[in-house]
């Protein structure tokens, strides 16, 4: 019997590097003109381990790069008229060109507020409502950093979205609205699914390109997929597998079936490894080019 071919990855730590590589030089640049340093800050509300160990590789990568990191950080209880305050004061900043607001925030904090009081053109998550209004409009602006990423990655390996049939299921603001726009912009043919969508397997099975941002783990079967697809995880999940003696080690899967979907598809994103780099990687590039908006608009 004829070994089934396995999909090539799309290496988002790659392209990641080459992006970060791209961003160096333009520091740089700016540097050996004796401008002041690019700056990112980031709010960091709570002590979860998780939004910790996603910050300290944020604050990593702007290091490599060259840009400036704050850290603004507050107990998990502290009012949201503080952090409004702090916003406002980065919001004034000369030496802040980005700001971001680290996800979740806890449940006392409207996170629709506190992002919205986020200064537009500092707005590096891309999810102030004015830059989704310039994404849904065509229009040039800050755009949201998961779906930039997935973006930029798919035109990295030459994956035709001109003319595609693109199916994105998940709907949320974060990652499948402004995606399923930024892939119309390019020119494909767009299905937007969710939790309530009928028929979702045959829906995903006429994807010509196939973005997975269900947040269910492993939810993407082989029979999801139609043959040749471009598959991309954007689900992250840590799972414990059992051992021989009890519990076992964990491990990081996706919403796709990584196993069973490479043996069909063409192009597919590890997890990890694949959209999670190129988030940080836009996240960078974003403050760069805020700099560099501010610094043309003066």
């Amino acid at each position: 019997m004829q070994e089934k071919t396995k999909a090539k990855i799309l290496d988002g730590k790659l392209v990641a590097n080459k992006v970060r590589d791209g961003l160096k030089v333009r520091v740089e640049a700016i540097l050996s003109q004796r401008l002041r340093t690019p700056g990112l800050a980031v709010v960091l509300v709570g002590d979860n381990p998780a939004s910790q160990i996603y910050v300290k590789n944020k604050i990593q990568a702007c290091k490599k790069v060259g840009i400036e990191s704050f850290l603004v950080q507050f107990p998990a209880d502290v009012p949201q008229d503080d952090v409004l305050a702090s916003i406002a004061k980065l919001n004034r900043s000369e030496a802040v060109d980005g700001i971001l607001v680290q996800l979740p925030l806890p449940k006392h904090l409207a996170t629709d507020v506190v992002l919205d009081s986020v200064d537009p053109d500092k707005d590096v998550d891309g999810l102030h409502p004015l830059n989704l209004g310039y994404l849904a409009a065509g229009r040039q602006g800050l755009r949201p950093c998961t779906p930039q990423g997935v973006m930029v990655l798919l035109e990295h390996y030459n994956i035709q979205v001109n003319g595609a049939a693109a199916v994105v299921i998940g709907r949320s603001n974060l990652v499948g609205k402004p995606l399923s726009l930024m892939l119309l912009e390019k020119h494909a043919t767009v299905t937007i699914c969710h939790s309530r969508s009928q028929n979702l397997e045959e829906i995903a099975r006429c994807a010509d390109i196939l973005v997975v941002a269900a947040g269910r783990e492993c939810m993407v079967k082989q029979s999801w997929v139609k043959p040749g697809a471009t598959v991309v995880d954007v689900g992250i999940h840590k799972r414990v597998v059992p051992g021989v003696f009890g519990a076992g080690e964990s491990e990081i899967v996706g919403d796709v079936d990584f196993q069973e979907v490479a043996s069909v598809a063409s192009f597919i994103t590890p997890v990890p490894g694949g959209v999670g780099p190129m988030t940080i990687a836009m996240l960078l590039s974003n403050t760069v080019y805020a700099y560099e908006q501010r610094a043309a608009s003066k």
